[in-house]
């Protein structure tokens, strides 16, 4: 064979070689590109087909990979994750057949944990860790229990209408027909003036009406702090509300009603004057104007809300010790009594608790009425549960309120278990033991009780007659003015038949128990003279005619000395402000019409000329302006 020939030989093989190994890439690839397609949990049964021709590396492999998928398939979420990544090293594996570089399967799968121990911490970021919350709550206890006491006092929202509890009560119907009766008397009111829908914002605490002016944003509020779990905030005046205060200031120390007036007609919203307006107003007997006006402080200091105060979780603070702050829990309170004259026990215990919950120092004695409201309310639990976790201490049901209500709780609960025939299987003292432990602890109040109620049995006569329930009062000044505030404020629930029994044996098993041994009544006295060891009135700020439902009235020619403390009257008597002529002379000229016509309708405005004998004619116009 010619040299020419065997060169001819030769390409012709090495052209033939390179078709075969092209036709094999051609076939790799088909395989690697259907590898894409087909499920990656599929290939954990790769290595049991008869058929395949792969060889002991490739079975290897594809037992890593199963490993692998297996392990990380038990990760919640993750799954696609995984599946990417099981089928981008299959495919990998059999791309790289024929190199001789080859990667350890082992270090791969490696790689792999690593980046699914870096998923599982991005996973467990936001879980709290059990062990560590345990031993911080064990180092912080303090802030456990302030969540506590400020869970117990969140605020329902919906019975804060005091309708849904009015319609629970009287039905819906007999609501929405009385809503229908006022309704036509406001349009009969409006009529001729300008129909046009005031846009008044949406309040949680009260709902305003559509005649109400649109709010002026003369308030605001600002935060302060965060301390102890709690965010503090206080109220802020603008230019135009300081104003206004300053001009109810001036008003005040002259005790002129009539301009305070006429503060309203220029700002609707100014607090000081509404507050003052329904305290007249509750003087005269007019309640639904008086709480019209309540309400519309309610709803500006509600409009001046910081985004971030939220009241109804019980995790922020207002101090009284602002002065912009104080008659935020003056209205409040206000507006408590006036759901409690309405029958609206529901709605009054959450305005108490929020009451009770913007200041842990209880400036309103919020503490010495929330028992009450609770029992009307028929909220039994809830009370139980308030005297155990609020402030985390027993030492709630030292007070006398707290002692003789939760006895009477314990009646109605134990009651109610019978009634559904459920055996509770508790540790808790009986209403008998109660009542007893309450009369043993403050003795005093039954004597009142039998005054107040009042209870007329010839059996409560020769109870009294006990030397153990015949004293009135207790030594401690602190004692005495709170059994006093509770008497004032509870006697209406010692009215029911069965509580007087509870009460009646109680008491006569308490002489029984005193005529064999004294030690008790001693120890007893002992406990309460602890309690209340001051010689002072701690609780002096709080009057018993605030927690009363008698309204005060005076009579027509004393009402300008209304706006006077309470207080002061009664350390000082009677206090003589205005001169009997009738106060100064008004004159009309250049004032507004709705305010002289406010005027005109007070007893002891003059209008007239002194030099022509017209503030005489005023002053006998004065006198018979009741009778008119």
């Amino acid at each position: 064979m010619s040299a020419r020939l065997l060169k001819k030989v030769l390409k012709e093989q090495e052209q033939r070689i390179q078709v075969e190994d092209m036709d094999d890439e051609e076939e790799e690839e088909e395989e690697f590109s259907g590898s894409r397609v087909v499920n990656p949990f599929d290939l954990l049964n790769e290595g049991a087909d008869n058929d395949d021709e792969a060889d002991d590396d490739q079975a290897q492999r594809s037992d890593s990979d199963m490993n692998i998928e297996t392990e990380t398939s038990k990760i919640d979420g993750s799954r696609q994750v995984l599946s990417q990544v099981t089928s981008t090293t299959g495919a990998k594996s059999k791309r790289k057949k024929k190199k001789k570089n080859k990667q350890d399967p082992s270090s791969r799968a490696n790689q792999v944990k690593d980046s699914l121990d870096e998923a599982l911490k991005t996973l467990s970021l936001n879980q709290p860790d059990p062990v560590k919350t345990e031993v911080e709550n064990t180092k912080f206890p303090n802030k456990v229990v302030k969540q506590s006491a400020a869970s117990i006092l969140q605020v329902d929202p919906k019975c804060l209408n005091p309708e849904n509890e009015l319609k629970r009560i009287f039905g819906a119907k007999v609501v929405k027909s009385f809503e229908k009766s006022n309704q036509g008397s406001n349009s009969r009111q409006v009529r001729g003036g300008r129909r046009g829908t005031l846009h008044t914002r949406k309040t949680i605490l009260i709902t305003p009406s559509e005649h109400w002016p649109r709010w002026d944003g003369s308030l605001s509020m600002e935060f302060l702090d965060s301390k102890d779990g709690y965010h503090n905030f206080r109220y802020v005046h603008s230019s135009s509300y300081d104003q206004a205060q300053k001009a109810f200031e001036a008003a005040k120390a002259i005790h002129d009603l009539n301009g305070i007036a006429s503060i309203l007609v220029y700002h609707p919203y100014h607090l000081d004057s509404l507050i003052t307006m329904a305290d007249y107003f509750k003087f005269v007997g007019e309640h639904q104007m008086s709480a019209d006006a309540i309400a519309k402080s309610l709803y500006a200091l509600e409009c001046a809300w910081h985004p971030m105060f939220t009241p109804l979780q019980g995790n922020c603070q207002l101090k009284i010790s602002h002065e912009t702050n104080k008659p935020l829990f003056t209205t409040l309170f206000t507006h408590m009594k006036n759901m409690d004259r309405r029958g609206c026990h529901r709605s009054a215990l959450e305005i108490c608790k929020l009451l009770l919950s913007l200041d842990t120092d209880d400036p309103m004695g919020a503490m010495f009425c929330i028992d009450y409201f609770a029992l009307r309310a028929e909220e039994y639990a809830w009370l139980e549960r308030f005297s155990e976790e609020y402030k985390s201490d027993s030492s709630i049901w030292l007070f006398p309120n707290f002692s003789y209500s939760l006895a009477i709780c314990r009646f109605y609960l134990q009651q109610h278990e019978t009634s559904k025939e459920v055996c509770a299987h508790t540790a808790k003292a009986t209403p008998f033991d109660l009542m007893k432990q309450a009369l043993m602890l403050h003795p005093s109040v039954l004597k009142k009780l039998v005054d107040k109620v009042p209870l007329k049995d010839q059996t409560w006569t020769k109870i009294l007659q006990n030397s153990f329930f015949r004293k009135e009062q207790t030594g401690s000044p602190s004692l005495d003015h709170l059994i006093s505030i509770y008497v004032e404020r509870s006697y209406i629930i010692w009215r029911l038949p069965d509580v007087q029994k509870l009460l009646r044996d109680a008491a006569l098993h308490v002489i029984e128990t005193l005529e064999h041994s004294s030690i008790e009544a001693k120890d007893w006295a002992c406990v309460r003279k602890e309690a209340f060891s001051s010689e002072n009135n701690e609780y002096a700020h709080l009057l018993v005619s605030d927690f009363s439902d008698v309204v005060p009235t005076l009579p027509p020619e004393n009402l300008q000395n209304f706006m006077v403390d309470p207080r002061l009257r009664e350390q000082n008597g009677e206090l003589i402000i205005n001169p009997q002529n009738g106060g100064p002379l008004r004159d009309v000229a250049n004032r507004n019409a709705l305010a002289v016509l406010f005027e005109s309708m007070l007893p002891w405005v003059n209008y007239g000329d002194r030099e022509d004998g017209g503030a005489n004619e005023g002053n006998q116009a004065n006198e018979h302006g009741p009778d008119n």
